[in-house]
């Protein structure tokens, strides 16, 4: 198994490898080109900073060591998708910090507002939010409600990435720029010293994935809104087994309450409103 020295940190640290796994192909993955840069970035803030928390005792990266890593594709379509690793951190008093990784990198989530075109424009009756329900393998269930989600890729724009997924997902067509990003929204203004990424962190504790959550709505007929019920979504080819389900929005809180994802949603969208944001 390969080793190489990571780029651009000091004192040098070794990353190890598996053996299905080149360095130009860990390099070039953009989990862990975002994840190393974020990183290197938040332990100079500990040296440039006097006032950091670890400043007199500043921590630094050791240690990276490959543990496994999954493909998807094959052929040319081939490339990385998750890696797990276990990154040692240290100060030179010996103290720690917890390093392993599960690194998947960026996903997107999506609010599909809709409301039956025949309600009074301005009015917030009757609105109601387009959930999927499918397997999560990982959550040990075969039938989860969420908002619509999927992985970020480096072929494009967040909220391009977003309206790809709103079809795949649920068979809307919906053009990126009718698309809000509510989490940049949230964040206008606020000091990013850690030059973390606009999304919402959902297992900071042990996953690299951040989800930016995007807004859609849409006023259309009852029939319309009738025959979303029970769709059959999904690239079923790759295993996506998708029915689609719609909820009150009043009753979102209760219907997503396990999926973390559709309450940040739900949590940005009524408190954007609140403040006159939406």
């Amino acid at each position: 198994m390969a080793t190489f020295n990571l780029p651009g940190f000091d004192p040098a640290c070794p990353v190890h490898l598996t053996s299905d796994l080149q360095q130009d192909q860990l390099l070039s993955f953009p989990a862990f080109k975002t994840w190393t840069n974020t990183l290197r970035h938040s332990l100079a803030l500990q040296t440039l900073n006097p006032n950091h928390e670890f400043h007199k005792a500043p921590y630094k990266l050791r240690e990276i060591r490959i543990q496994s890593v999954d493909w998807f594709g094959s052929g040319e379509k081939k490339r990385l998708g998750f890696v797990k690793l276990q990154a040692q951190i240290t100060n030179d008093e010996g103290a720690y910090l917890p390093g392993a990784v599960f690194m998947r990198g960026g996903s997107l989530a999506m609010l599909l507002i809709l409301q039956p075109e025949d309600v009074s424009e301005g009015d917030d009756k009757e609105k109601h939010v387009l959930l999927t329900v499918q397997p999560r393998v990982a959550a040990g269930a075969l039938s989860f409600s969420e908002v619509p989600a999927g992985m970020l890729d480096d072929s494009g724009t967040f909220a391009g990435g977003a309206a790809k997924e709103i079809e795949e997902e649920t068979g809307l067509q919906v053009k990126a720029d009718e698309l809000l990003d509510m989490t940049a929204l949230a964040m206008e203004g606020e000091q990013n010293e850690q030059q973390l990424q606009k999304g919402v962190y959902s297992t900071a504790g042990g996953c690299d994935e951040f989800v930016p959550i995007f807004l859609y709505q849409k006023r259309i007929s009852r029939k319309e809104l009738q025959d979303f019920q029970g769709k059959l979504t999904g690239l079923r080819n790759e295993g996506e087994k998708i029915t689609l389900k719609v909820v009150k929005l009043d009753d979102l809180w209760r219907e997503g309450v396990r999926d973390s994802k559709t309450l940040s949603a739900l949590a940005l969208y009524q408190n954007l409103k609140r403040v006159g944001k939406l």
